[in-house]
């Protein structure tokens, strides 16, 4: 506890010294990157502080409490980053790490593909090698913010006479190339956070595949258990922003100050990120059904939910806890999604079935209520999460199936 005072007390310090609203995002967030606050718990030596779990978050919440715009957010963040931190060479590492750190570049994740979803291991998508390059063609799908990102985490077959989890290597392919199609997939919600993606002969350097030929499969799990993890982990900072990372969105070079989140992020993001219990909080009083047991009840179960997910995620990440943490993690998101869904309706009543910002809450409940139904498919599909857990925890027998050792080209498809 006495370390973590500390830390806050010299962040807080460094907020009142440094904090202009009036900076644009990029001379922000290069300001908050060279501290080391921006990324507080990567190692010193990439643009970080070495910080434990507690004092980073502790990090966090100074930066949103002194009203400063946080740190870059994204799949960079969440998943490129501590992935390359893992399996990178010292020259991705330099390459990669300060312009995540930084926000100048946003990452997409192109792994999953129309008829490789569930059964991941068996994507089509297929790198050939050419000199000092490799050709890519295939086609990707859900992959959640395609449509503003500068580098894409690829996962591609090399060698397809290899047994299915074996020919996988992973790259860092950049996605500004006329070889790379991005189509935006509109939901229920209105909004398009997914897309599809054609790779057509798109490029990448040979010196951008991460983790060594054919180690794809490993590498990407690194991938995979940070995205469980962090999204079972429910956000866990108060320093929130609207800015995105990234030379598309346009917002590197808008003044900083106006991108500080009040009061949330808006839309289903404030109760993904872990903050649907004060919502719906407020939303109880507001409408006075604060005396409704049953409304009471659930609200604590929520709110118990959301502080067990937290404190697991935060064992896991110092290495505490169960290998099927970050498994559990995500099927505890699912469920809370769920819960904030069904007790978000019960409180608003009718009100549910109508859209639009003048309805109780904001219209955040009923967008909800449509987007609910993907947090058990994004990310790893609940099932998925449970025969992991079954299989590689609890040492139940795997479904039949080929055997492990049948190169790939020899499966049978369709």
């Amino acid at each position: 506890m006495a370390v973590t005072e500390d830390v806050r007390t010299e962040v807080r310090a460094w907020l009142d010294d440094n904090w202009d609203p009036d900076l644009t995002v990029a001379d922000w967030w290069q300001r908050l990157a060279d501290s080391g606050w921006a990324m507080p718990s990567w190692p010193e030596e990439h643009s970080g502080r070495g910080l434990a779990r507690p004092e980073a978050n502790a990090v966090g919440v100074e930066v949103g409490e002194a009203g400063a715009l946080g740190p870059p957010g994204g799949l960079g963040t969440m998943l490129a980053a501590p992935t390359i931190i893992a399996h990178g060479t010292d020259e991705q590492r330099q390459r990669f790490l300060p312009k995540i750190a930084n926000g100048q570049e946003a990452w997409c994740q192109l792994f999953s593909e129309p008829g490789a979803g569930s059964d991941l291991a068996g994507l089509q998508c297929k790198a050939v090698k050419d000199g000092d390059e490799w050709v890519v063609n295939g086609q990707k799908v859900w992959t959640s913010g395609g449509q503003h990102a500068d580098l894409g985490m690829l996962i591609a077959r090399t060698d397809p006479d290899a047994p299915k989890h074996k020919g996988i290597s992973y790259f860092g392919i950049p996605m500004h190339q006329p070889g790379i199609d991005v189509r935006p997939l509109v939901e229920m919600t209105g909004r398009a956070l997914f897309n599809e993606v054609f790779l057509d002969d798109a490029r990448v350097a040979d010196d951008l595949l991460i983790g060594g030929l054919g180690n794809g499969w490993a590498v990407a799990n690194t991938t995979l258990m940070n995205e469980r993890a962090s999204l079972g982990g429910g956000g866990g900072s108060s320093a929130t922003s609207l800015a995105l990372p990234g030379s598309v969105a346009g917002h590197l070079e808008r003044r900083a100050g106006d991108f500080v989140a009040k009061g949330g992020r808006g839309g289903t993001a404030t109760i993904l990120a872990g903050r649907s219990n004060k919502l719906l909080q407020n939303l109880v009083a507001e409408l006075g059904k604060d005396d409704d047991p049953l409304i009471r009840q659930d609200l604590m179960r929520l709110y118990s939910m959301d502080q067990i997910s937290g404190w697991g995620v935060q064992r896991a990440k110092a290495g505490q806890a169960s290998p099927a943490l970050p498994n559990l993690a995500k099927l505890m998101m699912s469920h809370m999604t769920r819960l904030s869904r069904d007790l978000g309706l019960r409180i608003v009543g009718p009100a549910g079935t109508v859209m639009g910002p003048d309805t109780p809450g904001g219209g955040m409940i009923q967008e909800l209520a449509l987007f609910s139904p993907a947090p058990s498919i994004y990310g790893g599909t609940d099932e998925v999460q449970r025969n992991i857990i079954g299989e590689r925890v609890l040492g139940l027998p795997k479904e039949p199936g080929p055997d492990k050792a049948t190169p790939f080209s020899e499966l049978p498809t369709g």
